[in-house]
Formats: structure tokens, C-alpha cells, sequence
């Protein structure tokens, strides 16, 4: 296939936006974390922590920096990947980033048999 003169692809295009405005970065991650969440979505957010690895320096030196095989991280990010907790961590970390925890809605603690015996005392 031949490529034409000054015409990127859409994956070039993202890469480079990617690596260079942060923000975008940053919340490109955050749509893609909320994706995980959704298993109709999921693939797309492991494509797009896929993507951020790449912009980042690359599969084969994320996966290095982070102390994880470069096949396990290309498995792992790929389209039917599931990441473990460890693996996610560390990716985020390497590109300079952390997970972190937001309020979706109000939700009201479950009442234990322990909880409910301290309050009848």
C-alpha cells in the first residue's frame, strides 16, 4: 500500500497528540478507565491505555520500565486483555500517572450483624 506525501494516519495523529498535550492525555485515560467498567466498552479503554503507552516511549520500553514482559503488556492491553491491578498500576506510574477514586453516586454502607450488635449495646 502506498503512503501518500504529508497524510498520517488517524493512530499517528493520536499518538502524537497524546504525547503532546498532557491534559488531553489525562483525560483521554480518564474516559478510558470509566470504559473499563462497562464490559461493551472495555476493549476500547484497554486500546486507549494501550495508546498513552505507546506515546509515552512504546510498548517494549513501557513494559521494561514498568517490570513487566513486553508480550504480558501487549496481551494485556490488547482488545480481550484484563490487565491485573498490578499491571495497570505500574503502566500508570510509568507514563507518570496514578489511579485514583471519585464519588459516582451516594451510597448508603451495609449494615453488619458486628455494626448492628454494638448498636443494640
Amino acid at each position: 500500500m502506498k503512503k501518500l506525501a504529508g497524510v498520517s494516519s488517524y493512530h499517528e495523529w493520536e499518538l502524537k497528540e497524546l504525547r503532546e498535550d498532557r491534559e488531553f492525555a489525562v483525560e483521554y485515560l480518564k474516559a478510558a478507565m470509566e470504559a473499563l467498567d462497562n464490559p461493551e466498552e472495555r476493549a476500547g479503554g484497554l486500546i486507549a491505555l494501550r495508546a498513552v503507552a505507546e506515546a509515552y516511549g512504546g510498548l517494549g520500553a513501557v513494559a521494561a520500565q514498568a517490570g513487566i514482559s513486553r508480550e504480558s503488556l501487549y496481551r494485556a492491553l490488547s482488545p480481550k486483555g484484563n490487565p491485573t491491578l498490578k499491571t495497570l498500576v505500574a503502566v500508570l506510574k510509568t507514563v507518570g500517572l496514578r489511579l485514583s477514586v471519585t464519588q459516582e453516586q451516594q451510597v448508603q454502607p451495609a449494615q453488619t450483624k458486628a455494626h448492628d450488635d454494638y448498636a443494640a449495646a
